[in-house]
């Protein structure tokens, strides 16, 4: 599943973009969880990780433009395509590494034909991997197969997708956590940080992962954890 995120004052081409994105999902078989926002100030206050950016540049206030530079700053690698009526902008798009540009009104041949591109580059996105010193070696896995990771004692215990056993290693997971990073994996309790992409139910104070696993949420991160387990599937928590 991707995270589309739509930066548009338009509630009409918002609605469109979430119809073309199910559509094209439909047809590529691919999931996409769809977030709205109206304001490129709601953009910048880091809640809300996406695969992809759907930015329109005539924004109220920060205009798409000036929220693409900011973006840059810190990430140079989730695409960005700007859905706009201010054709003029083009060209200055590709000074923020725009992936592309499309021209309202948005015709579905055409949004499903730069589509393509865009899921080319997510794809790659996809393809992170993380590098584990374990005692039998360095084992280079890949991020999306991470299922979660916990620590007892004084030792990780990385349960990854497709491995009989978890892997074992030395280390905290503080430092795990920060080398995972925050768009998809989140710290339920003292002892775990999860991977919300293999998170199959959440309930009062369980989460349940692919495998089976069921782990208890602390109190005292349940309310952050809600919060990034719903912006991750797109507010449907």
């Amino acid at each position: 599943m991707y995270r589309a995120l739509i930066v548009e004052d338009d509630a009409v081409a918002a609605a469109t973009l979430c119809d073309y994105l199910a559509r094209f999902g439909a047809e590529k078989d691919v999931r996409f969880a769809n977030e709205v926002l109206v304001s490129a100030v709601e953009l910048l206050d880091g809640q809300h990780p996406a695969d992809i950016i759907f930015l329109d540049i005539g924004l109220p206030g920060i205009n798409g433009m000036e929220a693409a530079w900011i973006i840059r700053k810190t990430d140079e690698v989730t695409p960005i395509v700007f859905v706009t009526d201010l054709a003029q902008y083009a060209v200055r798009g590709y000074s923020v590494d725009a992936l592309d540009f499309m021209v309202k009104p948005v015709r579905y041949e055409d949004f499903a034909l730069r589509m393509g591109r865009a899921l080319r580059v997510m794809a790659r996105n996809d393809a992170a991997t993380v590098s584990l010193p374990t005692a039998s070696g360095l084992r280079i896995i890949a991020l999306r197969d991470v299922i979660f990771v916990e620590i007892l004692k004084h030792d990780l215990y990385w349960h990854v997708a497709g491995e009989p056993e978890p892997l074992r290693m030395r280390g905290s997971l503080k430092a795990a956590e920060e080398q995972l990073g925050p768009e998809r994996f989140c710290r339920i309790a003292a002892g775990y940080v999860v991977n919300m992409g293999h998170v199959t139910r959440v309930s009062a104070a369980l989460v349940t992962m692919s495998d089976g696993t069921e782990l208890t949420i602390a109190r005292s991160r349940k309310a952050e954890a809600m919060a990034a387990f719903s912006r991750y599937a797109g507010g449907s928590i």
